[in-house]
């Protein structure tokens, strides 16, 4: 990692703060669930669940539960990124996402974890996560109301990376696997690759304050892991894994203008080598994050998407 590049300090400080002081409130105004439903009646239809669930590591795994009632053969655990430190189900990455997709008629199992911070590291996120999956599919229809080969794993960014990682260890351990797995802005390398010539062309359009450098990606993927020999750990970061072959079919959303477009294209051709049905797509005009600005149009473009894929995607 070089301090060369001005993110790493950035994302050092980034962590300092939130270990000492919290999070920052979000200076929106019209993200919370009152606000969602003011602005997108459509959204009243749905049902919204406080879900606590046995955690594995002293604390429950909070979880919202979203659904309009009406029975279906499809659903999603979903989880939100925010670099491993950042983020709860109150973020519209999480609570709207879920908003909309369960107004679709796909409920959905949003799911939180402890951060890395103060101390937590991998696996306790991912052993959550693992939970938090095994929770929404057990005892069939499970938490969702969903027969448990119509339940779909997905997430963002961070978030992403937790879901493939516990893809993996339900190939290990033999238990249920997911109908797909949903990768939307995914990081999944412990080192970003170097981008292709067209994401290297978007990155030009980004202004400074919109990148995601690789520094700042290098000090997040080192605090989510603790040291530097878990780097290659094959849980916490996927794209280290031999063993992709089993994985369900899966969905790579990108941005556009991302450096972690990378990730998710370079993960997309391992998939694709190793057998995995594997659709890799990036929405125009984007940039990293773009599922956490409600009513965006590319982010309500991509949530029919998802929606379409699940409905057509079956173990």
């Amino acid at each position: 990692m070089s301090d060369i590049d001005p993110g790493a300090a950035i994302g050092r400080a980034m962590i300092e703060q939130l270990e000492t002081s919290g999070p920052a409130e979000d200076p929106r105004t019209d993200i919370d669930t009152e606000s969602l439903l003011s602005r997108y009646p459509n959204l009243a239809a749905v049902t919204v669940t406080e879900v606590q669930i046995d955690g594995p590591h002293g604390m429950p795994v909070l979880a919202r539960r979203y659904t309009t009632g009406a029975a279906s053969t499809v659903g999603l655990v979903w989880v939100h990124g925010g670099a491993f430190i950042a983020g709860d189900l109150d973020m519209p990455e999480s609570n709207w996402v879920a908003l909309e997709l369960a107004s679709r008629g796909i409920p959905v199992l949003a799911l939180d974890y402890q951060k890395a911070l103060n101390g937590v590291r991998f696996p306790v996120p991912s052993d959550e996560v693992l939970a938090g999956w095994l929770a929404g599919v057990a005892g069939d229809p499970g938490i969702l109301g969903v027969p448990t080969e119509g339940v779909h794993l997905g997430g963002a960014s961070a978030g992403a990376n937790l879901v493939a990682g516990v893809a993996l260890r339900l190939l290990e351990t033999g238990a249920p696997q997911p109908a797909s797995l949903i990768l939307v802005y995914p990081l999944v390398h412990s080192e970003l690759p170097d981008p292709g010539t067209e994401a290297a062309a978007a990155l030009q359009t980004l202004a400074p304050s919109d990148q995601i450098t690789p520094g700042m990606v290098d000090v997040f993927n080192l605090n989510f892991v603790g040291d530097e020999q878990a780097l290659g750990d094959s849980i916490a970061f996927p794209a280290n894994s031999d063993q992709l072959g089993g994985l369900p079919p899966t969905l790579i959303v990108n941005a556009e203008a991302d450096n972690l477009r990378a990730s998710g294209e370079a993960f997309g051709a391992q998939l694709a080598a190793e057998g995995v049905s594997v659709t890799l797509e990036f929405v125009v005009g984007t940039i990293h994050g773009f599922l956490d600005r409600p009513g965006l149009p590319a982010a309500v473009d991509t949530l029919d998407r998802l929606a379409e894929w699940m409905e057509s995607t079956r173990l």
